[in-house]
């Protein structure tokens, strides 16, 4: 059985104190939980804090995004060993934001997915339609074109391990949330392609997370789909005791 993971996308969110302070009391809150992986993924200016306030806890540390060099002239890019060094575990690639913002394209995608598995870190890797898309009906196709794109110089082995996320687009930060029917179709969809790409066995094996204003409210009947493995969660992230309920939702 797939073990939920959640996460926490701070996005660009809370100072370097602030970001302590979240992340102890995020701590406190769920010393005692063992069944679900809890990660948060600050910005990179409060990797350091949350790093000493999670320390010796179940949480793990995680990253918004990284350079696929390993080092060089790329100003204001990190790289995945410097992740590494602060203790990061985890690194959200592909997210909408980015791809819309900073006009990553798949190929970029697959670039940071393949140097964050060879550096150590576990990619979440963001997947997922617009709503102009959705209108369309072309979902599938596009959610199949990111995966097949992110994962496609991989071997199974390389693979394993990888965390998917799939979040459509319309959903994220809007207050609107795919229905769980919705959000089931496709991560059902997500998880046939990767038995395709990489074998029934490791398909299974794969946790896949949704995203898109997920909240206390709405998590315990997302998550209780066949194929919804956790949550990659934004806004209520970034209040402790919501993200606790979402955290025991999973359980």
């Amino acid at each position: 059985m797939r073990k939920k993971i959640i996460a926490g996308n701070w996005k660009m969110n809370k100072n370097h104190t602030e970001s302590g302070t979240l992340a102890q009391s995020i701590v406190e809150k769920v010393s005692g939980i063992r069944g679900v992986d809890v990660v948060l993924c600050p910005p990179f200016t409060s990797l350091s804090p949350v790093g000493e306030a999670i320390k010796g806890s179940t949480v793990a540390l995680g990253a918004q995004n990284m350079h696929w060099e390993k080092e060089g002239a790329y100003t204001g890019e990190i790289s995945a060993n410097m992740l590494l060094t602060l203790g990061c575990q985890f690194v959200i690639l592909g997210h909408s934001e980015r791809r819309a913002y900073f006009h990553e394209s798949d190929e970029i995608v697959a670039k940071k997915v393949n140097a964050a598995i060879q550096a150590g870190l576990t990619p979440i890797v963001c997947v997922g339609e617009t709503r102009e898309e959705r209108e369309k009906e072309i979902t599938k196709e596009v959610v199949k074109r990111q995966v097949t794109g992110a994962f496609r110089e991989l071997t199974a082995d390389e693979f394993e391990g990888t965390v998917i996320a799939y979040e459509p687009v319309w959903a994220i930060g809007t207050g609107l949330t795919a229905t769980s029917e919705q959000a089931q179709e496709v991560h059902e969809f997500i998880r046939r392609h990767i038995a395709g790409m990489f074998g029934s066995d490791l398909a299974e094996s794969t946790r896949i997370q949704y995203g898109g204003s997920m909240k206390p409210g709405n998590a315990r009947e997302l998550l209780a789909q066949a194929d919804i493995d956790g949550g990659l969660i934004g806004g209520a992230a970034l209040d402790a005791g919501s993200f606790e309920g979402i955290i025991r939702a999973a359980l």
